[in-house]
């Protein structure tokens, strides 16, 4: 049933007052028979001063009306930004809600979240080219800049790339790069700036969270290594997990009276031949998978046969190394309860 017409709107009656008889006298009156009331013409506002909709006029509010007038005004700054500072609603907002703001503080509403600075197109030259230049260990660079290695090993990778597109004459979106980079926080790497990141940040295991008294004699030295022994035996000590092991050896040559120019002498020289010990470590493991690996080519396909033992399984029978070690054992996604949400972050 369709719904009624209120009473504030246009009423039947009203309608019907919009209607006259129609002339006699017309010219189509004498052709086609028409009823005892026609209408003469379209019912108007004139003629009748309601209409079946009941929705408002639409008005401008008091929001909508201010915000406008930002668009219109203060808002012009922002679509051009000025070169070398960001285009954050705080570079012209001092203080909000009773709270002072700062540059890299992109919502006024949240102090809490706070833009994180970028290397700048000069700072990823200098890694590269300390790196590919001059052959200092990845280390070293990691800890002269402050910067952590794998993002110095993507910078490295990255600027390799762009150099090699720009040896081949392929485009590069330079304009679109520009323009990001002058709205956002940069880091120039010199000296007098902050750290850029911290370099030698280590895991913390859950099972160090816990509190332990462990007795010992006072006449004992009790380590590092000691404690990280008496929360676990796989635990490691924090010297094993750190990224740059060789900075806590700089400062004890520091400490034990060495110059400071020998002490990072000493360090990089150190960097280096674990650096040299890793990728050594590395080949050795690509070449050995690569002699027990038998290659078969084929028009479309390369088969690789590899010996494997089938006695290897491990107690449970589901080694990792085994061969099968997966079939038959459901994924943990099809597991009735199971979170599926990561609720940490190793």
């Amino acid at each position: 049933m369709p719904p009624r017409i209120r009473s504030g709107s246009c009423q039947p009656q009203l309608l019907l007052n919009c209607l006259e008889p129609a002339s006699s006298s017309s010219s189509s009156s004498s052709l086609i028979p028409s009823p005892a009331f026609a209408p003469r013409h379209r019912p108007t506002a004139s003629r009748c001063n309601r209409s079946f909709s009941t929705t408002p006029a639409p008005q401008i509010t008091k929001l909508r009306r201010q915000f406008k007038d930002w668009v219109e005004g203060r808002a012009q700054e922002f679509k051009e930004p000025l070169p070398g500072e960001t285009n954050y609603l705080t570079r012209h907002i001092p203080t909000f809600n009773e709270r002072e703001t700062t540059d890299e503080q992109p919502f006024p509403n949240n102090p809490n979240f706070l833009s994180e600075r970028v290397l700048s197109e000069k700072a990823r030259e200098m890694i590269w080219e300390a790196i590919m230049v001059k052959g200092m260990p990845l280390k070293a660079v990691s800890a002269e800049f402050h910067v952590d290695m794998r993002r110095v090993a993507a910078v490295v990778r990255m600027k390799e790339i762009e150099k090699r597109w720009e040896r081949e004459g392929k485009p590069i979106a330079w304009p679109y790069a520009r323009a990001i980079m002058d709205m956002l926080p940069k880091a120039d790497l010199v000296e007098g700036e902050k750290p850029f990141e911290p370099i030698n940040d280590i895991h913390v295991h859950s099972y160090t969270m816990q509190q332990l008294f462990v007795p010992v004699s006072e006449s004992r030295e009790f380590t590092r290594r000691d404690a990280a022994k008496a929360f676990g035996e796989h635990i490691l000590p924090p010297d094993d997990k750190m990224r740059i092991p060789e900075l806590v050896q700089l400062e004890r040559n520091k400490a034990a009276g060495m110059r400071t120019r020998e002490a990072k002498a000493t360090f990089v020289r150190d960097a280096a031949e674990s650096e040299r010990a890793f990728a050594a470590k590395q080949h050795a493991r690509a070449k050995f998978d690569e002699d027990r690996t038998l290659r078969v080519n084929s028009d479309r396909f390369e088969y690789r046969f590899q010996k494997i033992n089938s006695e290897a399984v491990g107690p449970a029978g589901r080694a990792r190394g085994a061969v099968g070690w997966r079939y038959g054992v459901p994924h943990m996604d099809r597991r009735r309860g199971e979170v599926k949400i990561p609720t940490r972050v190793e």
